[in-house]
Formats: C-alpha cells, structure tokens, sequence
C-alpha cells in the first residue's frame, strides 16, 4: 500500500447532497479495493486563480488515502470522467 493524496476542485453549483454523493463514489472506489481513507479534508468554497469552463470558484475536497497503485489509477479515471469536477491532482506523497 502506498500513501496517495488528491485534491478535487469540484463545480460551485453542485449542492451539498450532490458533493456527499460524489465524495461517497470516491471513496467508496478506495475502500472497495482494500485501500484506507486517511482524512477528507473538505475546504469549501474558493476563488480560482483564473477562471476554468467559465467557472470563478470551485468547491475544493482533499483526500488523503493509502492504496495500491491500480487502485489510484482507477481512482483518477473515475474523476476524469465525472462531470462535477473542473480540476483534479492526484499525488503519491512521499513513504
């Protein structure tokens, strides 16, 4: 297992059943392959440095987890194809 950790900037419009929902999905993609949540880290509203699709703002979640690399990899494609989210990192953090 290797320690990862992932930042979502997710859309400003999205109401809160909407991002339960979403942080739901992710982590439930982490725990369903063995992988351990270490801490949600959910930030709240902020204001982009420039704007993306149009949006000013964006609802930022940081998720620290341990997992193994496919699990990651299944992680981010996930995000990639999930309309809520305007940006995404996904780091493996130093062991």
């Amino acid at each position: 297992m290797r320690p990862y950790e992932t930042l979502l900037v997710l859309k400003p419009d999205l109401e809160e059943e909407t991002i339960d929902a979403l942080m739901e999905r992710f982590t439930g993609v982490i725990t369903g392959e063995d992988g351990t949540i270490d801490n949600i880290d959910r930030w709240g509203k902020r204001r982009l440095a420039y704007e993306i699709n149009g949006f000013t703002e964006g609802f930022y979640v940081v998720i620290d987890f341990q997992s193994e690399p496919a699990t990651a990899s299944e992680l981010e494609r996930i995000v990639k194809i999930t309309d809520g989210v305007i940006r995404h990192l996904l780091i493996r953090k130093d062991d």
